[in-house]
């Protein structure tokens, strides 16, 4: 079981999630729970890093009372016994202060490197899972406090966005672990954080904690992977767009992962994979409304009777870049070229639809990248032999039609594009893979939300189930 930030909003919350873990324990079911930073913990560390690195003193200070105050607070809610309680403020205060130590180091250094970010980052989740562990304990269950590097699991070295070594994790992990379950203690993980194989922190990229789940989950080949959230599931549409969005009971792991990538819940790119390769169901629940039976993620594709399209998702805060040239036509490399840039300047991209004719290449990419994309083409390509323009839009969003019906069924792209026709809206770019299960276009964020509302009718999801 793994309990997100928007579920762990504070100490009230803290304690709801560990009564979920504590009723399914008494059930006699073996748990293991990882839990993630507190709402909003993560990009508050982020900030404070930023500000130690260009010395801003009086901001920093600010921030660090802030974060003292939401963890204490949280325990203090949390948590009823005494004497347990103090013993979580003791910890929370010793990692406080080594936070403040080692920002305190690169406000003297005004330096920040991307692996002294990840140790910052770090300090999220070891506060947090310090917090619910110690509420479990106060609930009368037997917990063990790991982190991540202390399970087991073991990365590569690229600090904000490692991956697991699987097999070596997986020999760890199950070594750590077993032995614990045996003996009926509940283990309680930090999620996001790993080790390399040196031992130095790593962190497993912007929700990270899924990843972690699903990692565990597949070591100890556990019977389900469940991903506490605020939402019912996975859903036909943005409820806020489409109120008549409906939760989609069982999907597919290819269906959900394009789902996932695409804005539905926001979860890690690759974290249904290790959940894939192992086939372990992986269910997605409310912990607001624990009763509901979430989504299920499972291998099988079910198909019923009718059903092409399964969802429709609306990803906002992209911009699309135009790189264009005569001399592009017919020259291998071009497409090479831009994304070598793109990818030295750490940018991803998104989306990707390239003309026959070879003239010009469009690609999505998150519009906080815009500038550095822009700065890092201009510099490396323009002007040259290869690239004679460059043009950008940064007021457009993704669409994407998800299902698995749609595959080898013909006319679904036409009933797509009709419908949005129907309702004025233009479609700047389209994106569709081999896979057919999902068509992706770009249009004015202005038009998204209609675009939306007028898919999810012309494919009746109202009545999915």
């Amino acid at each position: 079981m793994k309990f997100g930030g928007s579920v762990l909003r504070n100490g009230k919350c803290i304690l709801k999630a560990s009564e979920i873990v504590r009723n399914h324990c008494l059930r006699g079911n073996e748990i293991i729970v990882v839990v993630s930073a507190l709402r909003g913990v993560t990009d508050k560390l982020l900030e404070m890093s930023i500000q130690a690195r260009d010395r801003l003193l009086d901001e920093l200070k600010a921030n660090m009372e802030e974060m003292k105050g939401i963890h204490m607070k949280a325990a203090k809610e949390a948590i009823k016994n005494y004497e347990i309680r103090g013993e979580t403020i003791n910890s929370l205060n010793s990692y406080l202060r080594e936070l403040e130590n080692i920002l305190t180091g690169i406000f003297h250094l005004g330096e920040l490197t991307s692996r002294s970010q990840d140790y910052i980052l770090s300090f999220g989740e070891k506060m947090a899972t310090a917090i619910m562990n110690n509420t479990l304990r106060n609930l009368n269950l037997k917990t063990v406090f790991l982190t991540g590097k202390e399970v087991g699991i073991v990365t590569d070295s690229n600090f904000g966005n490692a991956k697991p070594l699987m097999n070596l994790t997986a020999h760890n992990v199950k070594g750590k672990l077993e032995p614990l379950i045996t003996k009926g203690i509940t283990p309680v993980i930090t999620g996001f954080i790993a080790a390399n194989q040196k031992g130095v922190v790593t962190t497993m990229g912007r929700g990270g904690s899924d990843f972690t789940a699903t990692v565990i989950g597949a070591s100890m080949a556990a019977d389900e992977v469940w991903l506490w959230t605020e939402v019912n599931g996975l859903m036909t549409a943005d409820p806020k767009v489409v109120p008549s969005a409906k939760t989609i009971s069982r999907i597919s792991f290819s269906e959900a992962v394009e789902m996932a990538v695409l804005g539905a819940k926001k979860m890690h790119p690759r974290a249904l994979e290790p959940a894939m390769q192992a086939n372990i169901p992986v269910r997605i629940k409310n912990a607001f409304k624990p009763h509901l039976e979430g989504t299920l993620i499972v291998r099988e594709t079910e198909l019923r009777k009718g059903e092409i399209v399964k969802a429709v998702t609306l990803v906002r805060d992209v911009s699309l870049i135009t790189v264009s040239g005569s001399e592009m036509i017919g020259r291998p490399g071009t497409a090479a070229a831009v994304f070598e840039v793109l990818g030295k300047s750490n940018i991803n991209v998104m989306m990707i639809s390239q003309s026959v004719s070879e003239a010009n290449i469009s690609l999505v990419i998150s519009r906080k990248d815009l500038e550095k994309a822009l700065n890092s083409l201009e510099i490396k390509l323009l002007g040259s032999n290869l690239i004679q323009g460059i043009t950008s839009e940064n007021d457009v969003a993704v669409i994407a039609v998800v299902g698995a019906g749609m595959k080898g069924t013909p006319g679904v792209a036409a009933r797509v594009f009709k419908a949005v026709a129907r309702k004025g809206v233009n479609v700047i770019m389209i994106a569709q893979g081999s896979s057919e299960l999902n068509i992706s276009f770009v249009v004015k964020e202005k038009d998204s939300e209609k675009a939306v509302r007028a898919l999810h009718e012309e494919f009746n999801l109202e009545r999915i189930k």
